[in-house]
């Protein structure tokens, strides 16, 4: 069973920049498609930078330009580098893992989630 820690959230000033990663056990997540998705209070969960099983990367719109999903050399972590953050980056971030290996926009297409990590952007 594949399972997933986030790691690296927590409180920055706007235009800062955070590493969020997504850390696999006992597995490589070379196969796999890895989605980011936040959730903000109040609103619905969102993917937010996506990287497929070829490292092929998409992004949201808001997001683009600023944040970049990799996967790291070993291939059991995929990481959120985020950049120029912004207020409404704030949220709950989430990794989630498709073993299909395809990038969706739908929560309900990811089979494993991790717990989610906080991130704070406030001055």
């Amino acid at each position: 069973q594949l399972q997933l820690v986030e790691s690296g959230g927590g409180l920055v000033q706007p235009g800062g920049s955070l590493r969020l990663s997504c850390a696999a056990s006992g597995v490589t997540l070379d196969y796999y498609a890895v989605s980011w998705f936040r959730q903000a209070p109040g609103k619905e969960r969102e993917e937010v930078a996506c990287i497929d099983d070829d490292s092929n990367t998409y992004y949201t719109a808001s997001v683009k330009g600023r944040f970049t999903a990799s996967r790291d050399g070993p291939k059991v972590t995929v990481l959120l580098q985020m950049i120029n953050m912004e207020p409404d980056d704030t949220g709950v971030y989430y990794c989630a893992a498709d073993p299909a290996g395809t990038c969706s926009q739908y929560a309900s297409e990811y089979d494993y989630w991790g717990q989610g990590t906080q991130v704070t952007v406030s001055s």
